[in-house]
C-alpha cells in the first residue's frame, strides 16, 4: 500500500482527463470531487473509478463538452439537463444553483436528468454548509443490483442519500449511505484486492450468502433493514429518477457493462438555509450539544465510544491529510497502465 498526497492524486486525475479530451477546467473540477471522495475515505468512489471513467470517455459514453442548462424553473425549484456530462460537473452545477436559490427562498430543490455517476454523495451534501445551510443529496445508482423485496429481478440500485448538518465547534454530522447494506463500488474494491466480502452484503439467486466478490455479477445486494431499505430505494429512485425524467427501474443502464450509452442518471439536491428556521449560531450550538451528548453517552460492553454519522470520514480526512491517500498495488498498477496508454506522467 503506497500513499500519495491529495495534490498528487488530483493532478494525476486531471492529466488523464485532459489527455482524454476533457477541457482543463472541467478536468480540474472532476479531479477535485474524486479526490474529495478519497480524502473522506470513500475509496470506492474516488480514483478507483478513473479507469471506468476513462473507458467511457473513449467510448463516447460521456459528453466531453456538455451544455448543462435549466429546463424548468420556479422560485425555489429547478430541473436541470446535464447533457450527458460527467456527473461531478452536473451535480456541482445543481448544488451551486440550489444554494443560490435557498439564499432567497430559505429552501430549494434542484433535480437533474441526463447526468452520470458523480462519486461520493457526501461531497455534494457538504457544499451548502459553508453558506450556513443543511445539504441533502439523493441519486439513482448507476447499475441495478437490488431486487424488490422478495423478488429475484434486479430492478433497483443502491440509490444513496447524503445529509450534512453543520455544528459550531464540532465536526458536521454527515450521513452518507446507500440504501443497500454496502455500495457496489465496495464490492468491486474487495474483488480487486482479492479479499472476501463480509457475510450479509450479497446473496445469490437461492438466497444463500455470498462472500466471493469476484462472483458478484451472479448475486444481489441486500437492502438495509430488509423491506424498509427496499422501500427507501424505491422512493429515492422515484424522486431522483422518475420525477426528473431520468432513468429508473428497467431503464437504468449499467455504466460498467455499457461504456457508450447515455445513462440518463437522475439526482437531486436540497439546500435549507438555517436562518429561515432559527438563528444560525443557536442552531449550531444545539448541534454541538447533540454531538457531545451522543459521543459521551453510555456504551455497550466492548464499545469504546458511540459514533455519529460522519465520524469515519472525519477520521479518514485527519489521517489522509497528514499521511496521504493509500492506494493498493493492484489499483496503482492499473492507474499507471492508463497513464502509459495516455502518455501522461505516472503516479510515483
Amino acid at each position: 500500500m503506497q500513499r500519495f498526497t491529495r495534490v498528487k492524486i488530483e493532478e494525476f486525475i486531471q492529466r488523464c482527463f485532459v489527455s482524454s479530451g476533457l477541457p482543463s477546467n472541467d478536468a480540474a473540477t472532476v479531479a477535485h470531487f474524486m479526490a474529495e471522495s478519497d480524502i473522506m475515505g470513500k475509496d470506492s468512489h474516488g480514483i478507483f473509478r478513473l479507469p471506468g471513467y476513462i473507458s467511457r470517455l473513449k467510448a463516447g459514453g460521456f459528453n466531453k463538452n456538455p451544455n448543462i442548462k435549466i429546463t424548468q424553473e420556479r422560485t425555489a425549484t429547478a430541473l436541470v439537463d446535464g447533457d450527458n456530462g460527467m456527473g461531478h460537473l452536473v451535480v456541482n452545477y445543481c448544488a451551486e444553483l440550489a444554494i443560490k436559490k435557498a439564499k432567497k427562498t430559505g429552501v430549494s430543490w434542484v433535480g437533474v436528468n441526463h447526468s452520470n455517476h458523480a462519486g461520493a454523495a457526501g461531497a455534494y451534501a457538504m457544499l451548502p454548509l459553508e453558506h450556513n445551510m443543511i445539504g441533502i443529496y439523493v441519486a439513482v445508482g448507476s447499475a441495478n443490483h437490488l431486487p424488490p423485496w422478495g423478488g429475484t429481478e434486479p430492478l433497483l440500485s443502491t440509490n444513496p442519500i447524503a445529509v450534512a448538518i453543520p455544528g459550531m465547534k464540532e465536526k458536521p454530522i454527515l450521513l452518507d449511505m446507500a440504501t443497500t447494506v454496502t455500495s457496489y463500488g465496495k464490492v468491486k474494491v474487495h474483488a480487486q484486492r482479492g479479499i472476501p466480502m463480509p457475510e450479509g452484503w450479497m446473496i445469490d439467486n437461492e438466497g444463500k450468502s455470498m462472500t466471493d466478490a469476484s462472483l458478484s455479477d451472479n448475486g444481489f445486494l441486500l437492502p438495509i433493514g430488509g423491506a424498509k431499505g427496499y422501500g427507501l430505494a424505491l422512493i429515492f429512485g422515484i424522486l431522483a429518477g422518475t420525477l426528473n425524467g431520468a432513468a429508473f427501474g428497467k431503464d437504468v443502464i449499467d455504466m460498467n457493462a455499457d461504456k457508450s450509452s447515455s445513462t440518463n442518471t437522475g439526482q437531486f439536491i436540497i439546500a435549507l438555509d438555517i436562518s429561515a428556521f432559527m438563528d444560525v449560531i443557536e442552531f449550531k450550538k444545539k448541534i454541538d450539544q447533540v454531538v457531545s451528548t451522543m459521543h459521551n453517552s453510555a456504551t455497550m460492553k466492548g464499545v469504546d465510544k458511540v459514533r455519529l454519522p460522519g465520524d469515519g470520514s472525519h477520521a479518514a480526512i485527519t489521517d489522509r491529510v497528514l499521511n496521504g491517500i493509500p492506494l493498493p498495488l493492484p489499483l496503482l498498477e492499473g492507474l499507471n497502465k492508463i497513464a502509459d496508454e495516455l502518455n501522461v506522467q505516472a503516479l510515483d
